[in-house]
């Protein structure tokens, strides 16, 4: 139950900061979730790639359709991705999930150190 709170929290925590703070606060938004709900490291690490992961491929998939995969095939094609919008999609949320993942993993580590 932990996990599932996690990954929604971490989602809606980066959404609401991703609308006014630069790209990279998702990784306060996964370091705070983590901090504040107790989990083993490997859980947060994983609570912190899913929700991201999530998030981010939900936001590049609802970019590609309202420019009708205009813009998509067309970074695909510059990127070593065979001009598929959907690795491009799917590479997008792997970063963004990797970066949130990391942060979460630090926050869980510094939860549970003696600090």
């Amino acid at each position: 139950m932990k996990f599932i709170v996690s990954v929604i929290l971490t989602a809606l925590l980066a959404f609401a900061a991703g609308l006014y703070l630069p790209w990279w606060s998702i990784a306060i938004a996964a370091f705070l979730v983590a901090l504040i709900i107790p989990q083993r490291p490997g859980y947060s690490f994983l609570a912190g790639l899913f929700g991201l992961f999530l998030l981010w491929s939900a936001l590049a998939l609802w970019i590609n359709i309202k420019n009708e995969g205009i813009l998509a095939s067309k970074i695909a094609s510059v990127l070593p991705l065979g001009g598929s919008a959907v690795l491009l999609i799917l590479a997008t949320g792997f970063i963004g999930g990797l970066v949130a993942g990391l942060a979460a993993l630090s926050g869980s580590y510094l939860r549970s150190s003696k600090i």
